[in-house]
């Protein structure tokens, strides 16, 4: 079947700010405005398209990236409309990463805000071309000319204002366009969708024509030919400009900016136009590349070339499974066709192809080059994975996504629901590569773990919700360990008789610490036979039985030395299970002659944060039993680095966002284990032995 709309008209790009910059009502002026919706869904109504969960509906935030594909001028374009909380990040990368163009989106009021920052960098990480819209110019407080001023002293881009606002606050009433120099206003009876031209206001052609000369050095500086013309004549033409701009934002030397209200239907069609006019189609794209063995395979975005597409996003339908959102970078595809999954090595068969419309649906029978669809039937795929023909193999660069910051304990209030919260959890961690779960072996807890409170709030919201599971939820235990400090020896003879065989164990050991991460050792020093070969196993086994719950606390015991070095044996009643026993109990009775010691994990923690906020950044390490190792510059902010213990830990990536105004991050890692101070180590001991009712 042949192509309807040429893949120079094909656009595919997203919506990234802040929080409350308004992504979603923008996005809901784009459908209504391209006839997508006739209805405009409001956020604070519960009733945005793009929208859909009920927890979004009832947050007024967006939580899951949605995907819709619209037409403007003859042009495709499939939009994402990404979350802007940073517990979502996940939900920007992938988007990012399949993505061809972005609209950076500011408030008005706020200008560059922390999420901004964050969601800007992850764009220019995979060299995103932007246009910016600066929303809410009908709020108080509201300034265009602040807001471009911050993209570059902020953001370092090189901001290129398109429209200059008429009016702002509650006299905001539309917008100059730079390019054809007109007044464009927005007729009220319509909800915006009729355009009103006209001349430019003369209070406002003086600024008018300042920012018009402004786009036109700017265009000028692109191309040496285009600059001796301006220098020549002082202007340039239309075409010219829009051919210039369009280039230079393909290849990220500027940034258009428009702006308008898109609550009050303001400035959403010239933001439109700028969508078609100025960011890429793939064929402007450079070519796939993979690093082969022996050379690098080069693949042009074009229907022609063999298919080659990435999973970027699975979502876990109720009704149809494992929905799997696709885009394809070369080729074309049917449904039915068997392809190579190269990043797993192994052939998946497509069922279904999907034009995906928010949570509506409706059946293609092929995807090209340039669409983003989604795909019923690849069980196997994960996030990320390259998806191509059999015969000419392509591996693409996967997505990265940053390492889980906080983690809580989880469990099914209803014993019957361990297998229906196993099978939640599992599907909701197939769905989000940054929400892992784990089971811990020494509390015999469930451990999920996800981007901050937030995230999992709605991770276990979404459980009950969708998979009917309702949980408790606690904070995870700390995995401390148990060690000795000085050497000691003795010995424990095990002596019971009831009648016919009896038992006799008898063994004596010698306990001694080592060093930090040294682990534990067995040594066997018996000679001339006083206890028989046989039963060295069965004493070692002991000694590790009784290391598994320690006697001082009931946690591990870790990096000792455990050395049998004498004993006596009975030729009847001696057995393997007599000397495990005697060996299990002379280990946890001199054990706790050999002043035990509490050990905690410590951590490794790196904390950047803008230089205003060194001090408390510093403070806030230290207040958690931390130390300061090193402080460092990177990029225009702090770095500190140190060592806390990971108890101290919890609740420390809201802590740092809220210290930071949302500007700071932190990552960690462990590092090894120290000793607990003896007052905390006391008070951690008596809630242990409570919780198990150790005596």
């Amino acid at each position: 079947m042949a192509r309807t709309i040429s893949l120079l008209r094909v656009r595919n790009i997203g919506i990234m700010a802040h929080i409350d910059a308004g992504k979603t009502t923008v996005s809901e002026r784009i459908l209504f405005y391209a006839g997508k919706t006739h209805k405009l869904g409001e956020v604070h109504d519960g009733e945005a398209i793009m929208d859909f969960m009920d927890q979004e509906q009832e947050r007024g935030i967006t939580i899951t990236s949605a995907a819709t594909t619209l037409s403007w001028n003859d042009h495709q374009v499939t939009l994402i409309d990404t979350p802007g909380h940073v517990d979502f990040t996940a939900e920007v990368e992938r988007s990012l990463r399949v993505l061809d163009g972005a609209v950076a989106l500011f408030c008005a009021v706020g200008g560059v805000q922390p999420q901004s920052e964050q969601v800007w960098r992850q764009s220019e990480k995979y060299n995103v071309p932007k246009i910016a819209f600066v929303n809410k110019m009908d709020r108080v407080g509201a300034d265009f000319f602040g807001v471009v001023d911050e993209i570059k002293t902020i953001l370092g881009g090189n901001p290129v204002p398109m429209v200059v606002p008429i009016g702002k606050e509650d006299k905001f009433e539309g917008v100059i366009d730079l390019v054809k120099m007109k007044a464009i206003y927005y007729s009220e009876e319509d909800q915006g969708r009729t355009i009103i031209e006209k001349e430019i206001p003369v209070a406002k052609m003086k600024k008018a024509k300042t920012w018009r000369a402004n786009l036109v050095e700017k265009s000028a500086e692109q191309e040496d030919a285009l600059l001796e013309k301006f220098l020549e004549t002082g202007n340039l033409s239309e075409d010219e400009i829009l051919s210039i701009i369009r280039k230079a934002t393909i290849t990220r030397r500027v940034i258009p900016v428009y702006c308008g209200s898109a609550f009050k239907n303001k400035g959403i069609q010239q933001l439109l136009d700028g969508i078609v006019n100025f960011l890429p189609s793939p064929e402007d794209l450079p070519p796939l590349v993979h690093a082969g063995a022996d050379e690098n395979i080069l693949r042009a975005h074009s229907d022609d070339e063999p298919f080659a597409a990435m999973a970027f996003k699975i979502i876990a339908d109720r009704h149809m499974g494992k929905l799997t959102l696709m885009r394809v970078y070369s080729g074309t595809i049917m449904a039915g066709t068997v392809v190579l999954n190269s990043t797993q090595k192994k052939t998946q068969r497509i069922g279904r192809l999907l034009r995906i419309h928010a949570n509506r649906q409706e059946s293609i029978n092929e995807a090209r080059c340039g669409d983003i669809v989604g795909v019923v039937g690849l069980g196997d795929v994960r996030t990320g994975d390259t998806l191509c023909c059999q015969e000419h193999p392509i591996l693409l660069e996967s997505i990265e996504f940053p390492a889980p910051v906080m983690s809580i304990s989880i469990k099914p209030e209803s014993r019957s629901d361990n297998e229906k919260m196993g099978a939640a959890l599992r599907h909701l961690s197939d769905e989000d590569p940054t929400f892992l779960v784990s089971f811990d072996e020494e509390t015999s807890e469930t451990i999920i773990s996800g981007m901050g409170e937030l995230h999992l709030e709605v991770l276990v919201e979404r459980m009950k919700r969708e998979f009917g599971v309702v949980a408790e939820v606690g904070r995870p235990e700390v995995a401390y360990r148990e060690t000795a400090t000085i050497l000691v020896q003795g010995q424990y003879k095990h002596v019971k008789q009831s009648g016919g065989r009896g038992q006799y164990g008898h063994v004596y050991l010698r306990l001694e610490p080592r060093g930090p991460g040294e682990g534990f050792e067995f040594v066997n020093e018996i000679k001339g036979g006083h206890i028989p070969d046989t039963y060295i196993p069965s004493i070692e086994k002991g000694v590790l039985k009784a290391m598994m719950s320690g006697p001082y606390a009931g946690y591990p015991v870790v990096d000792m030395r455990v050395t049998v070095y004498d004993g006596s044996y009975h030729e009847v009643d001696s057995s393997d299970f007599a000397f495990v026993e005697a060996a299990r109990v002379c280990f946890k009775t001199l054990f706790m002659q050999a002043r035990p010691e509490l050990l905690e994990p410590v951590m490794s923690v790196e904390v950047i944060a803008p230089e205003d906020y060194m001090g408390p950044a510093s403070g806030s390490i230290c207040q958690r039993r931390g130390r300061i190792e090193s402080m460092s510059e990177q990029g225009g902010s702090k770095v500190i680095q140190g060592m806390v213990p990971l108890s101290e830990m919890f609740g420390y990536s809201n802590a740092i966002r809220t210290m930071t105004q949302g500007r700071g991050s932190f990552t960690m890692h462990f590092e090894h284990y120290e000793t607990v101070p003896f007052s905390i180590a006391e008070e951690i001991i008596k809630k242990r032995r409570e919780a198990n009712k150790i005596r």
